[in-house]
C-alpha cells in the first residue's frame, strides 16, 4: 500500500464518523397559526428538543392546527404536531370528519385542558343545564370546537336551548345587554377566561355544571371528551362544578421511530422551565396528568415506555396498541 493510500484511508476513518455524528435527523413539527399563543408554545417545545434531545434537529411549521396536522401527517409532510384530543378521538375511531377512513394516530402528550364552561348571567333565572330549553343561549364561538362539542352534549344528554350564533365580541355584548342569557366559552387551565371575566364586571355570573347522572351518561356515549371537576375559585365567588372539556396535545403516527418519540417525551416531562415559560398555565400544571386525564388515543409505544418507567399504570384508554 503506497503512501497516498493510507493517506486516503486515514482521512476516510477520520471524517465519516464525524460527519455521522453531525448530521441529525431533522422533524418537523406542526403547530397552528402565528398568532396564537399555542405557537408560542410549540416554538419552545421545538428548541427544548434541539437543546436536550442529542441527533435531532426540530423545526416548527405554522399550520391550520388540528385538522391540517393529522391531513399532514398521514401525507408525511409533518412528523408530529398539535391536535386536539377530541377530534384526535374522531380521527381513531374513524367517525365525525373522519368517517371511514380511520387514521394512524397516536399520542405523546396533552399540555393544556380546555374545560367547557357553561356561564349564564345571575339575573337568568337558569339554575340547571335542564333549565335551558328555550333560552337565548350561545353555544360557543360560531365555527368553533366549542361549538360543535356543546351541540353534540346537549343532544347526547337530550338538552335543548334557543341557540345565538356569533362571534366571542358580538356574544359577550349581548349578555352584558342581556339579550342573551349566556354561553359555553373554554376556560384559561381551571380559570374561566378573559372574556368572561369581562361580562362579570358588568353583570353577576354563575356557572351551570352537570349532574352526577349527566356525566355518567356523557362518560358512557361521548369517549371523545374528558369529564373533568373544577374546584372552588373558578372566579370570585364560583363555587366547585362539574363539566366536559378537551385537551390539548402532541399526536404523532404510530411510525414515528420508537426511541425518538421517548427521547421527546422525555425531555418535555423533565423539562422545568421552558414550557411553562411559554405557557403560563404550566406553571402549575403536570403534564403527566394532563395526558392522564385527557388523553382520548393510545400513547405512542415511545411515550408509553416514559410512563411505564415512572411505576404509572396506563388507564385502558391510553395504552398502545398491540
Amino acid at each position: 500500500m503506497n503512501t497516498i493510500s493510507r493517506a486516503l484511508i486515514g482521512a476516510s476513518m477520520l471524517t465519516l464518523p464525524m460527519a455521522a455524528i453531525a448530521q441529525d435527523t431533522d422533524i418537523l413539527i406542526g403547530s397552528t397559526s402565528a398568532s396564537s399563543s399555542h405557537y408560542g408554545y410549540f416554538v419552545a417545545v421545538g428548541q427544548l428538543i434541539n437543546e436536550k434531545v442529542d441527533g435531532l434537529s426540530a423545526s416548527v411549521v405554522e399550520t391550520g392546527a388540528t385538522m391540517d396536522n393529522i391531513r399532514r401527517m398521514e401525507r408525511d409532510q409533518v412528523d408530529l404536531g398539535l391536535v386536539t384530543t377530541n377530534v384526535a378521538q374522531h380521527a381513531v375511531a374513524g367517525t365525525n370528519d373522519f368517517e371511514g377512513k380511520a387514521q394512524d394516530l397516536t399520542l405523546l402528550w396533552v399540555y393544556t385542558g380546555a374545560p367547557q364552561n357553561v356561564v349564564m348571567r345571575a339575573d337568568a333565572g337558569v339554575e340547571s343545564l335542564a333549565d335551558l330549553e328555550g333560552v337565548r343561549f350561545n353555544p360557543g364561538i360560531r365555527g368553533s370546537a366549542t361549538e360543535a362539542t356543546t351541540e353534540a352534549v346537549f343532544e347526547t344528554l337530550g338538552l335543548g336551548a334557543d341557540y345565538v350564533r356569533g362571534s366571542t365580541t358580538d356574544i359577550v355584548d349581548a349578555i352584558k345587554d342581556n339579550r342573551v342569557a349566556g354561553y359555553v366559552k373554554s376556560g384559561a387551565g381551571q380559570k374561566l377566561d378573559a372574556s368572561t371575566m369581562d361580562i362579570a364586571t358588568f353583570t353577576d355570573i354563575g356557572v351551570l355544571g352537570l349532574t352526577p347522572e349527566q356525566a355518567d351518561s356523557l362518560r358512557t356515549k361521548m369517549p371523545d371528551i374528558s369529564i373533568v371537576d373544577i374546584p372552588e375559585g373558578a372566579a370570585e365567588g364560583i363555587p366547585a362544578y362539574t363539566t366536559w372539556s378537551f385537551g390539548v396535545g402532541v399526536g404523532a403516527p404510530s411510525t414515528l421511530d420508537e426511541e425518538t418519540a421517548y427521547n421527546i417525551v422525555k425531555a418535555v416531562m423533565e423539562d422545568e422551565t421552558a414550557q411553562a415559560n411559554a405557557m403560563a398555565s404550566l406553571k402549575e400544571d403536570d403534564i403527566s396528568e394532563l395526558t392522564l386525564t385527557y388523553g382520548t388515543i393510545p400513547l405512542h409505544p415511545g411515550a408509553a415506555r416514559w410512563f411505564e418507567e415512572q411505576g404509572i399504570d396506563l388507564p385502558e384508554t391510553l395504552r398502545p396498541v398491540e
